[in-house]
């Protein structure tokens, strides 16, 4: 895994010139993160569609991708209140968010439609953020299973491409704490061997969202490649806080001498980090 990937939803919890004051202390904040400039640890946020172009102005010039948090399943047309993957591209943005449960749940969206959305995001350049999970508490081969199976329906037809998968178990999305460490990897790594045998979804990443916080990179480790905040980093310093843990991470699995390295630049000791991360607690929950 060549990097960890960080990523943040802001939903619809921000206005816009709240947006605006949380975009630059953030961008204030990774110019100065080592880990981030490097490409060790790869940062996006999705705003609102309104909150996209100045998204786009306040990262410029450092890696920070933008998304959008939804997108139309066709590229033009008489599609009121749609916007098109092709336009979404024009202004800057690099991803493009589909499945998330709240649309399923609140408009009805299927695996059909958010196969059609992943097929329009490939199809013009966007890196689709896939969210699944199950909706009822399974056990972790069960909860395997059916998210595997999810994401084979939701990719279905789709162009090549790399993704983003983004598991999200509905019983944990906005609950006080993550599901359980050994639950989330198990559906991890069976995602992760499922994208591994399409050569269609070389580079794809697996990350983990649904009340994320710091202290659970650390304890998930290499059964994942990221987390998707929520409401959490509504906090810019407690996104820092998760970025020092992400950077910590990728120097572990980085070779030997890029190990020293960025561990002496970006995150210190990572055994000391962990134990930091531990003294915070799980902290407030994050719907992703």
């Amino acid at each position: 895994m060549p990097r960890v990937v960080v990523g943040v939803s802001l939903k619809m919890y921000f206005g816009h010139r709240e947006a605006l004051d949380w975009f630059a202390r953030v961008a204030d904040l990774v110019r100065g993160h080592d880990a981030v400039a490097s490409g060790a640890v790869d940062l996006f946020v999705i705003p609102t569609y309104p909150q996209l172009i100045p998204a786009v102005s306040a990262f410029a010039g450092t890696p920070v991708r933008v998304g959008a948090q939804d997108v139309a399943t066709e590229d033009t047309g008489a599609f009121t209140g749609e916007v098109s993957a092709v336009e979404l591209a024009e202004i800057g943005a690099t991803l493009a968010e589909i499945g998330h449960a709240e649309r399923r749940r609140l408009f009805g969206e299927t695996d059909e439609v958010t196969a059609a959305k992943a097929a329009a995001s490939l199809r013009n350049g966007l890196t689709p953020v896939l969210c699944i999970g199950e909706s009822e508490r399974l056990d972790s081969a069960d909860a395997a299973a059916t998210t595997v199976a999810q994401l084979h329906a939701d990719l279905a037809g789709a162009p090549a491409g790399p993704v983003i998968v983004a598991y999200e178990p509905v019983w944990a999305i906005g609950a006080p704490a993550p599901a359980p460490a050994a639950h989330i990897s198990a559906v991890t790594l069976a995602l992760r061997t499922a994208l591994e045998a399409d050569p269609e979804r070389a580079g794809s990443s697996v990350i983990y969202g649904g009340s994320a916080g710091p202290g659970l990179l650390t304890e998930l480790g290499d059964t994942v490649d990221g987390l998707f905040l929520g409401r959490f980093a509504h906090d810019p310093a407690a996104l820092g806080a998760v970025l020092d843990e992400a950077a910590a991470l990728a120097a572990l699995r980085a070779p030997s001498s890029v190990r020293l390295q960025q561990g002496l630049e970006t995150a210190g000791n990572p055994h000391r980090l962990e134990a930091q991360m531990k003294s915070h607690g799980p902290g407030p929950g994050a719907a992703a």
